[in-house]
């Protein structure tokens, strides 16, 4: 394995495993912050549960898209010298083929711009977690609020992350 491999999955698979994990985590603790499920002697640990996830999603979400945008794209983009076994090349044996070539203009296109909503949607979650804490309990809007940015957060480096898998299917960095 080389060392772009190496980080390519430690990008894809450790970091998004914590992302996920994390995601789980905070989307449990919100939801059971309902006033029916929570009674006032079990607040406090949920809530410290609640933000140490929701920060730990915010954190990791942050090291994905820096990651992916500053280590492992730029060995995506690298330009295919002229005559070059462009399998060595991701983005251009994407692009050469017509097949692949949506792989590219969509799928990279997420990544390079949507994913970015993920870290800024879990910035701010954390942020109303910390803010309102035992608020969250009583106003129901409120908490909707919070899991409904958290859950979009999620869903936009999800899909980059499935687009991810698929491009690396099709062209792996080398």
């Amino acid at each position: 394995m080389t060392n772009r491999e190496f980080l390519t999955l430690f990008h894809g698979m450790f970091l998004g495993f914590l992302f996920l994990l994390a995601f789980a985590g905070g989307l449990a603790s919100l939801y059971s912050l309902r006033p029916g499920l929570v009674a006032a002697s079990g607040l406090k640990p949920r809530l410290l549960r609640l933000k140490v996830s929701t920060w730990l999603m915010t954190i990791v979400a942050w090291l994905l898209v820096i990651t992916g945008t500053y280590v492992i794209y730029p060995w995506y983009r690298a330009p295919a010298p002229e005559g070059a076994d462009l399998s060595l090349y991701p983005r251009s044996f994407l692009r050469a083929s017509e097949t692949l070539s949506s792989l590219h203009t969509f799928g990279m296109e997420w990544k390079e711009h949507i994913a970015w909503f993920a870290p800024i949607l879990a910035t701010v979650v954390a942020y109303l977690v910390m803010r309102y804490g035992p608020e969250l309990a009583k106003k129901s809007q409120l908490r909707r609020i919070v899991i409904v940015l958290f859950v979009i957060s999620f869903a936009a480096a999800g899909i980059a992350g499935v687009l991810g898998g698929l491009i690396t299917q099709a062209a792996p960095i080398r």
